[in-house]
């Protein structure tokens, strides 16, 4: 089923969440905070979560602010033509292996392009590209990325955590739902989130 002009715009809005994870370089990244764990509740613009810890997260949502979905996704569903981010660290084949992987719409494609430093995984690169080719390969699939400037090879083992972006509402923050928020921690010890991504259908934002 299509998407309408508003759904559409709507996620390209929300998506910045998830290119974030890959463009955030800043001076002030070290400021920033990503939360992750399951809904307990959504009151208004209060947002409370339990963190994979047990303890409880307070997050402030910005009133208006747009949520972005992910959906569970599968090697099966990467094409060639593609638009990707792929978070992958060195393997000892000198090939990157993925970590994950989303999988953006159409409408993203060259959001955020390029290959550079992830923090998530010791020695990371987050490669947001477009899939030049996929081919089968022993220990799972392996993509070539091309990007302007450059391309990578990387391989999706087994186990990869594989998403792609989809429309999503506040509505969808239901209590036992995955989440993911990135924001500051405010004087008040809340999280003030500019950020959220909600799995839908039982998926898990990445991190």
């Amino acid at each position: 089923m299509s998407l309408s002009y508003f759904q559409k715009t709507a996620l390209i809005l929300a998506s910045s969440a998830l290119v974030a994870l890959a463009t955030m370089q800043s001076s002030d990244a070290a400021d920033r905070i990503r939360v992750h764990g399951t809904v307990e509740s959504l009151d208004g613009d209060t947002l409370k979560i339990k963190g994979p810890d047990g303890k409880d997260v307070t997050v402030s949502m910005k009133s208006g602010m747009n949520v972005l979905g992910v959906k569970n996704a599968s090697a099966a569903d990467i094409k060639p033509g593609d638009f990707v981010g792929v978070g992958s660290q060195p393997t000892a084949s000198g090939i990157n292996g993925a970590v994950q992987v989303v999988i953006f719409p159409a409408s993203m494609k060259g959001t955020g392009e390029g290959d550079r430093p992830w923090d998530v995984k010791p020695n990371g690169s987050m490669t947001n590209a477009t899939v030049a080719n996929a081919v089968k390969d022993i220990n799972g699939p392996m993509l070539t990325l091309a990007y302007k400037g450059g391309e990578r090879k990387i391989n999706i083992p087994d186990g990869t955590k594989i998403v792609a972006l989809a429309p999503a509402t506040k509505d969808d923050l239901k209590a036992g739902a995955g989440v993911s928020v990135q924001g500051v921690m405010s004087s008040d010890n809340m999280v003030a989130a500019d950020r959220v991504s909600v799995g839908l259908d039982g998926a898990t934002p990445p991190n």
